[in-house]
């Protein structure tokens, strides 16, 4: 994408949009000359251009007229048909649409702005600074990887997908975060309630967590076949597991993906 010099150009200035800048700035993916941004609220404008160098106004019809990747981020609620009429009217013919509008299709999106265009809907992750996470994206018919890769590989990973898997991604993998946050936080406190201080808790958590996933990736090994190495008879790897498998923590866990998944479907519905 460097030596292409492609322009981006952001419709909202929100924070993905700013974590997503973030990213691909820092990663180098485009220089700061290269993306414009327009966000309804001048003072985001402000910010934006203050903090990462980028051009940011209200006007954007010269923006969208230049750009070869157009990404969509504002929220569902608001005027996507005006959006639409934008893009529909300014864009290059050549031009990419992203969108990372939650629970608006690809289907929705070719009626708003046009079927004769590349649009690639896009479920961001949400450890844009980290480098690590997938993001989600499915494409309609006219649009390639090759026309968004190194952008949506700029904040992460990306894996491409069915569109109509994209309600499961979402609410496993990019809520996947939240989960793993809520054992670290529940991990961390069985040490501090076992008679550690929060910092050698703490420090033991993410450690161990950082470790395991390092295991898990150095041997190839199913994570029943490392607890069965883990756990010698009658000794404390077994113990601590057999509480585990009294209570309700995987069938819980499974229990909250589903439900975020339904949750992801619905709030699409609604639009």
């Amino acid at each position: 994408m460097k030596e292409k010099q492609k322009r981006i150009h952001f419709i909202g200035g929100g924070q993905m949009a700013e974590a997503m800048i973030r990213a691909i700035l820092a990663n180098r993916v485009v220089t700061a000359n290269q993306i414009t941004v327009s966000d309804v609220v001048a003072e985001r404008n402000s910010y934006l251009n203050k903090t990462f160098g980028v051009v940011a106004s209200e006007k954007q019809e010269e923006a969208i007229k230049q750009a070869d990747i157009i990404v969509i981020g504002v929220r569902p609620q608001d005027d996507l048909d005006t959006v639409g009429n934008l893009i529909k009217k300014g864009s290059q013919p050549d031009a990419t649409v992203v969108s990372i509008v939650a629970g608006v299709t690809i289907e929705k999106l070719e009626k708003i702005i046009a079927k004769d265009i590349a649009i690639i809907r896009v479920i961001p992750n949400t450890l844009t600074d980290t480098g690590f996470g997938y993001s989600g994206a499915a494409l309609n018919a006219l649009a390639t990887k090759h026309q968004v890769d190194d952008f949506l590989n700029g904040f992460g990973k990306v894996l491409y997908v069915e569109e109509n898997l994209i309600d499961i991604f979402t609410g496993f993998g990019v809520a996947g975060p939240n989960y793993i946050y809520y054992f670290i936080e529940s991990f961390a406190d069985a040490g501090v309630l076992a008679g550690l201080s929060r910092e050698q808790a703490w420090m033991l958590t993410l450690e161990n967590m950082q470790g395991a996933v390092e295991m898990l990736k150095q041997t190839n090994k199913h994570p029943r076949a490392l607890l069965d190495i883990n756990n010698s008879a009658g000794g404390v790897g077994i113990t601590a597991l057999h509480e585990l498998n009294n209570s309700d923590f995987a069938a819980g866990l499974q229990r909250s993906v589903l439900a975020a998944v339904r949750r992801t479907t619905a709030l699409g519905a609604d639009k």
